[in-house]
């Protein structure tokens, strides 16, 4: 995700949508204090007070079970549902003030959405499907076939742009329907429930390929899910929906580790932390570090002042280059050697992207612990066998509900 302090890509604010014959007045009584079983009579309350900003670049998940909103709030993002109160922005044009002109417009150049069902045209070639965006948007021929083909070729269907889709696996044609998504250049791409439909290892390639292609174009995507652990993988942050209300917006670490309320903790207890979180989330500042330059009386004197029996030692660019132990020090001082040579150890290193499942190995067979390193081998952290092993047991959630919804 970009860490950009830009304008959000897309912004939602104390937005509502209610359905029936008065649904001004189910958004009146809610604010008033009612929730979805007191406005029943009228009609049905789909989102209630939603606020959140997708920044540039970022893949922020809606993830909600069925009847929680989460389809609601994003066809109001491409404006095929209207807003019954609030707003929502696109690149800092509120959906709700543009004219039918103006709408189609940011359908055209600024959002393109990837469907459950494929949503793919039977009587054109996988090709004219993916270029099918660029031929509303007005593109020659040529440069629309040009960059079609460019976007089957990201999503591994080279050399399939004169099949028909009923050739194509459900696997496949989810690709093209990505593909077009790609080929259309939007600014923003809307997932709903794009591979809900594909068995459990075709769903995994894809999740796979969404990974590598965000990577690669830093896209910003509003995707919607009923599926935790999918949440959980491709989201840089996740808006938990219930009955219409977003309940918690957060990280994946955020939310296994603070949850908002029971429903939740309840809601996250069975998720494999250790594929989750990663080093960089339970890394801690070391308690002191020692420079390259310095000897073991200084070593000595950074233990006892700190209550440590190990330290890091890093060099002027903070860069790590092992670590030096206790029992090794005090004989050193004792012998009034003034060097760190001969003193220090490998450092058993990870990166803060490297699931925690990925450091049990590791961590079993260091007493010391883990440290976490950027690309240019920079001291980031330290991972205490301690603090990996609270990591992975299940966090207890005493706190009472912040947030009160009906049934």
């Amino acid at each position: 995700m970009n860490s950009s302090t830009s304008e959000p890509a897309v912004r939602a604010q104390n937005v509502f949508k209610a359905f029936g014959k008065r649904p001004e007045e189910i958004v009146r009584r809610i604010k008033d204090g009612a929730d979805r079983e007191d406005v029943k009579d009228l009609g049905t309350a789909a989102v209630i007070d939603a606020s959140f900003d997708v920044q540039p670049g970022e893949v922020f998940v809606v993830m909600g079970l069925s009847g929680s909103g989460k389809s609601t709030l994003i066809r109001m993002v491409n404006g095929l549902l209207p807003a019954t109160a609030g707003s929502i922005e696109v690149g800092g044009e509120d959906i709700a003030k543009l004219s039918d002109r103006d709408l189609r417009r940011i359908r055209r150049e600024k959002v393109s959405m990837v469907f459950q069902h494929f949503a793919l045209l039977p009587h054109r070639t996988v090709g004219q499907n993916a270029a099918y965006a660029l031929e509303i948007q007005g593109l020659n021929r040529s440069d629309r076939e040009r960059r079609a083909e460019e976007a089957l070729n990201m999503v591994g269907l080279k050399g399939w742009g004169g099949s028909m889709p009923d050739e194509l696996s459900g696997g496949m044609r989810q690709r093209v329907g990505l593909a077009r998504a790609l080929a259309a250049g939007t600014e923003v791409m809307l997932m709903d429930e794009a591979f809900s439909a594909l068995d459990p290892l075709i769903r995994r390639e894809m999740q796979d390929q969404l990974v590598e292609l965000q990577e690669q174009l830093g896209k910003t995507i509003l995707f919607i899910t009923h599926d935790l652990n999918e949440a959980m993988r491709l989201g840089d942050r996740i808006a938990m929906m219930r009955d219409g209300r977003t309940v918690q917006v957060g990280t994946s670490e955020q939310i296994l580790n603070d949850p908002a309320n029971d429903y939740v903790a309840q809601f996250v207890q069975d998720v494999d932390r250790s594929r989750v979180l990663t080093a960089g989330a339970i890394m801690e500042p070391p308690v002191a570090v020692l420079g390259m330059e310095q000897g073991p009386r200084t070593a000595h004197k950074l233990m006892r002042e700190h209550q440590t029996n190990v330290l890091a030692v890093v060099d002027r660019s903070k860069k790590l280059h092992g670590f030096v132990h206790e029992a090794a020090v005090a004989e050193a001082v004792t012998r009034g050697t003034d060097t760190l040579e001969g003193l220090l150890q490998p450092a058993p290193a990870v990166h803060a992207d490297t699931p925690l499942a990925e450091l049990m190995t590791q961590a079993a067979e260091h007493e010391t612990g883990l440290a976490v390193i950027d690309d240019a081998g920079r001291l980031e952290g330290i991972i205490a066998r301690v603090t990996l092993l609270n990591a992975l047991a299940e966090p207890k959630h005493e706190q009472p509900m912040k947030t009160e919804v009906s049934r």
